[in-house]
């Protein structure tokens, strides 16, 4: 698979990488036997980018990682996160230089290695300086802990302060056909910092293959089953929008997934998506959609049959924790 960098001398990884959240929360129930073989297949296809974070499965998805890489750890980017502070059922936003130390030192020994390649604060807490907190990101870097840093859903001004502290290789946001808010003002910003972009939900969330049933419909350990897109009459309009892109995936001969990806792809060479998948026919499907290029006509039908601002509902059922 094709490589790109991430970021100004940032990692070089593949074009597509791979979310490994859903292996072991939130999409039901998982099976780790199956997810480590789509993490090896994964690899094997040459998508040297995986993803993770110390809040997934309170812990256990970093350490199925672990356990996946433990043989293979020279071929692979990983990235993981820190700042989503789980406790019980409840959960807080911790930022402060000792958490993120702390945090540091506690997902390499999940992850069994002795450097994270990618580390992200995975939200902000606006009441600790940005400044304070990556600066204290970059005493990881000093200390060989952590090769290059990232932040995730950050605004724009969030993200220009962070990178007067510390050279920020990524940011990872969710965009997709289905969410482009960040066209506006941050892709811009990530851009005039060289600042790579990592897009999380790229084919939102399944919503885009036209195949996620509605909210009623999904089991409760589904969170897809509490967000607003998928409920009422958004869910009945955003699933018109999505069969108008299946629509024109059918007329090219791949799927909406696909089609989907190559979309992002082919907004240019700073963005990597990193569609998640626990099913290796899935992984499959995602990773052909790297040699997939869209026509000019291609990506002018799909903007016109997904306009910007044309999905109903919010990405989470509280935003109140997004793009600080």
């Amino acid at each position: 698979m094709n490589r790109r960098t991430l970021g100004n001398g940032g990692p070089q990884v593949s074009a597509l990488g791979l979310g490994c959240m859903g292996m072991s929360e939130f999409y039901g129930q998982g099976d780790e036997k199956e997810s480590i073989a789509v993490i090896h297949r994964a690899l094997d296809l040459g998508m040297n980018f995986l993803d993770t974070a110390d809040m997934y499965g309170k812990g256990a998805n970093e350490e199925l990682v672990g356990r996946a890489i433990r043989d293979r750890r020279d071929e692979v980017v990983l990235a993981t996160k820190f700042g989503v502070k789980r406790e019980g059922a409840s959960r807080s936003i911790e930022n402060s230089p000792e958490y993120i130390r702390a945090a540091c030192d506690a997902s390499l020994l999940r992850l069994g290695i002795d450097h994270i390649d990618l580390y992200y604060m995975h939200r902000r807490n606006p009441e600790v300086p940005i400044e304070e907190s990556v600066g204290a990101m970059a005493e990881l870097v000093k200390e060989g802990k952590v090769g290059h840093l990232g932040l995730s859903e950050v605004s724009a001004k969030t993200l220009r302060a962070a990178a007067s502290v510390h050279a920020i290789a990524a940011l990872q946001s969710e965009y997709s056909l289905f969410t482009r808010g960040l066209e506006a003002e941050i892709l811009p910003a990530a851009r005039d910092l060289g600042v790579g972009l990592v897009a999380y939900s790229p084919i939102s969330r399944g919503f885009l293959t036209g195949t996620l049933p509605p909210a009623d419909q999904l089991p409760d350990d589904d969170f897809r089953k509490w967000f607003p897109r998928n409920s009422g009459e958004n869910a009945a309009h955003n699933a018109a929008l999505a069969a108008e892109v299946r629509k024109i995936a059918d007329a090219a001969g791949v799927t909406a997934a696909q089609i989907s990806l190559a979309w992002l792809l082919a907004q240019g060479d700073d963005v990597v998506p990193i569609p998640g998948t626990k099913r290796l026919t899935y992984l499959e499907e995602n990773a052909a959609a790297a040699d997939i290029t869209l026509t000019a006509e291609q990506l002018d039908a799909l903007v016109a049959a997904v306009p910007a601002d044309a999905v109903r509902g919010t990405r989470y059922p509280s935003m109140s924790e997004i793009e600080r």
